[in-house]
């Protein structure tokens, strides 16, 4: 491969949100245990993006400063180069972020009483993000039949067409299952949700993060009525590891919408460098993006091959979509908690432990594969050898 891919750069007293978590429950971990937690990567970002940030200082001031024409060209292009759509310059709004632009539409195009709807078990702050603007959570709960996850249309339904039912907040490719939603399955969940006045916010973040083998299918790409009754969130960060710049793109075609947006946001720009190197990773970084998936692809067949070996007991979940392995622990017979202190004090591994994404995830650990391969194996040993163990 052309680029590293095998480099872990120590994130120790950085102010890693998922390194500092670690140290606070394992407060003596050695340099060879890494979290596998919080979704970002523990890989060295793309060189173009560093490189031309580098000549970027050289040459600006750091001076309020929002999105130029430029800007708008390299975002509008990737859309339509890897995603089929075009969005048109008037949709756009940018945000320091999808969760708290999901904050804040919850907040613009919901009232008091109304309920929020979701596919269950989901992305947790999806549940903040609704209880904080002091309105419902209402979970349709995802049917699962051995290792593969469906829609429970007619519970949908029935759930949408509540009169306090006027959102639904949908993960898409869904994080934690790392399922790719087909396009009859979106359709079918659009015109649902259209028939019943109830708004759609599809979180695409992980839009670009997809296995070979498989296709994302945008909301963007939809038709008129489809379009207008939603919002679309991107984002450079997962994609290219620059959720530190926090810079997203939210696409709302429906102008009444798109108004309450803008007029619920509390800022008017953003980081000055989440604009640069968002043109830079979607001008110039393309084949990186390419080298990493086939990257990602081998770590996901490694983590299925090492489980079906030696925990063949353990469920692992097809990865279609996102870096996000979702794994069934529940033949072990713990408990929640249990199955925690055992991977957090056992095995020192840490993950995003399933029961935070719903009661549906109760069993399961999400596992982040975004790191070296030698990394995945060390953690999958320390498992393995916890557990004979025990």
């Amino acid at each position: 491969m052309k680029y590293d891919f095998e480099t872990l750069v120590n994130r120790r007293n950085t102010g890693s949100h998922k390194w500092e978590g670690m140290y606070e429950q394992i407060p003596n971990a050695g340099d060879d245990i890494v979290p596998l937690s919080v979704a970002d990567m523990e890989l060295k970002n793309p060189p173009a993006i560093i490189e031309g940030l580098k000549k970027y200082l050289d040459n600006i001031i750091l001076g309020y400063t929002g999105e130029t024409e430029n800007y708008y060209k390299s975002v509008t292009s990737w859309m339509e180069r890897r995603h089929g759509f075009s969005p048109k310059k008037e949709w756009f709004v940018m945000t320091a972020g999808v969760v708290p632009a999901i904050k804040e539409m919850v907040g613009a195009f919901t009232k008091d009483g109304d309920s929020v709807l979701m596919l269950t078990p989901v992305y947790y702050p999806f549940y903040s993000s609704v209880e904080a603007n002091g309105r419902t959570v209402l979970g349709s709960e995802l049917i699962l039949e051995e290792t593969e996850y469906r829609i429970d249309f007619d519970d949908f339904a029935e759930k949408a067409a509540r009169p306090e039912t006027t959102l639904c907040i949908l993960s898409s490719p869904h994080n934690p299952i790392g399922r790719i939603w087909t396009k009859e399955e979106l359709l079918k969940l659009c015109e649902i949700c259209l028939e019943n006045n109830v708004f759609i916010i599809s979180d695409e973040i992980h839009f670009d993060l997809i296995m070979p083998g498989f296709e994302h299918v945008s909301m963007g790409t939809f038709e008129e009525k489809y379009l207008n009754n939603c919002a679309i969130c991107t984002a450079p960060s997962k994609t290219f590891n620059l959720a530190g710049l926090q810079t997203s793109n939210i696409f709302i075609p429906n102008e009444e919408y798109r108004n309450k947006m803008t007029a619920a946001r509390g800022y008017f720009s953003l980081n000055i460098f989440g604009y640069k190197a968002c043109e830079l990773a979607y001008d110039e970084c393309e084949e990186w993006l390419d080298e990493l998936l086939l990257f990602l692809d081998e770590n996901r067949k490694f983590v299925e091959e090492f489980v079906a070996e030696k925990m063949p007991e353990v469920k692992v979940h097809r990865l279609q979509g996102t870096y996000l392995m979702w794994l069934d622990f529940r033949a072990w017979g713990m408990n929640e908690k249990e199955l925690e202190d055992f991977m957090v004090h056992k095995a020192e591994a840490i993950f995003d432990e399933g029961y935070v994404f719903g009661e549906g995830g109760i069993g399961f650990e999400r596992i982040n594969i975004a790191c070296p391969k030698r990394v995945l194996e060390a953690t999958l040993e320390r498992i393995y050898k916890a557990k004979k163990e025990l």
